[in-house]
C-alpha cells in the first residue's frame, strides 16, 4: 500500500466524521465539506492503486483480474488441459 492510498483512507474517514458531525449538529456547510473531502480520498486512493498496478506491471508481478485466479497459474493451466474453464456451476 502506497502513500497515495494511506492519505485516501484517512481522507474519506475524516470526510465521513464531518459529513456525520455535520448531519448532528444541523451544519449543511461542514457536511458538504465532509462529502467533498470523502470523494478526494476516494478519488486519491483510486490514483494509489493505479500507480501500485502500474509498477507491477512495469516489474513483472503478476496482476490479479480475480482474486481466485492468477495469470499463468498451475491450476489454470491444469484446468485448461482437462477441458475444464474453472467455473462451477452451483
Amino acid at each position: 500500500m502506497n502513500k497515495d492510498r494511506v492519505m485516501g483512507i484517512i481522507d474519506e474517514v475524516a470526510g465521513s466524521a464531518k459529513r456525520k458531525a455535520g448531519k448532528v449538529t444541523e451544519n449543511p456547510k461542514l457536511q458538504v465539506e465532509g462529502l467533498i473531502q470523502q470523494a478526494k480520498g476516494k478519488v486519491q486512493g483510486a490514483w494509489g492503486k493505479a500507480k501500485e498496478t502500474a509498477h507491477d506491471a512495469a516489474s513483472g508481478t503478476d496482476i490479479h483480474l480475480d482474486s481466485r485466479e492468477r495469470l499463468g497459474s498451475e491450476s489454470a493451466q491444469t484446468d485448461a488441459h482437462r477441458g475444464n474453464s474453472g467455473r462451477r456451476d452451483l
